[in-house]
């Protein structure tokens, strides 16, 4: 058997701690927990017309899916959407289409723990939902107050409890989410500046439905994506 010399020997304890040292790198890179909230980093491009809560939740299985978060093209993502009572049709509220949570961006950071504290049902200010932490699909940040453009208004057709407000008609939400001209639509604020209460779901409304009218504003026609399970 064959000793290992001193010279060997310091090389190969070098050698097991610099490949330690690597591994902890690596693990410190990956994310504690997987993505299960974002942003969209694009719109679907025709204003507020997503098609419908279908074609906004398609928006962001597809955004997920191709983001190259872990996981995140199996999960079931869900738009932050509230819509309004149509004939025969139920309106939808936005907080109870989303899951229970807890919710992670891109990052492994928390976002909320369960749609209690997303909305402040309890206590306010218990999310995190802020421009460091509110990233889109890539945890790329969103321009927001003082970025050029600005494109902080998030579509959400919700008061601050996360539903549909009562008489609001097809007002808030751009005819349920099929509209690219007439209508308006209540937006938020993900970087929580601007507006009279800097709400992430509930600031102002819209001049219109139309990609111009969003851009008018300071949106491009983005909106929430959470993961349902």
């Amino acid at each position: 058997m064959r000793r290992m010399t001193g010279v060997n020997l310091t090389l190969a304890l070098a050698a097991f701690g610099l490949a330690a040292e690597d591994a902890r790198a690596q693990a410190a890179q990956q994310p504690t927990q997987p993505m299960s909230f974002f942003v969209t980093s694009r719109g679907v491009g025709d204003g507020a017309n997503l098609g419908g809560l279908e074609g906004a939740d398609r928006h962001c299985q597809t955004l997920a899916a191709a983001s190259g978060a872990p996981g995140a093209g199996a999960r079931v993502w869900r738009a932050y959407l509230s819509t309004i009572a149509a004939g025969a049709v139920l309106g939808v509220d936005a907080r109870d289409r989303i899951g229970t949570g807890p919710w992670y961006n891109r990052a492994g950071q928390l976002i909320a723990a369960n749609v209690a504290d997303l909305h402040g049902d309890f206590e306010r200010d218990r999310n995190n939902i802020r421009k460091p932490s509110a990233t889109n699909e890539s945890g790329q940040p969103v321009n927001g107050v003082g970025d050029t453009p600005n494109q902080h208004d998030m579509l959400t057709g919700s008061n601050s409890l996360g539903r549909a407000p009562l008489g609001a008609a097809n007002t808030v939400t751009c005819n349920n989410w099929t509209a690219n001209a007439e209508g308006r639509a209540m937006l938020g604020h993900h970087d929580r500046l601007g507006g009279g209460n800097a709400s992430w779901n509930a600031v102002h409304i819209s001049s219109g439905c139309s990609q111009a009218n969003l851009v008018q504003t300071g949106g491009a026609g983005l909106f929430y994506c959470f993961a349902a399970n």
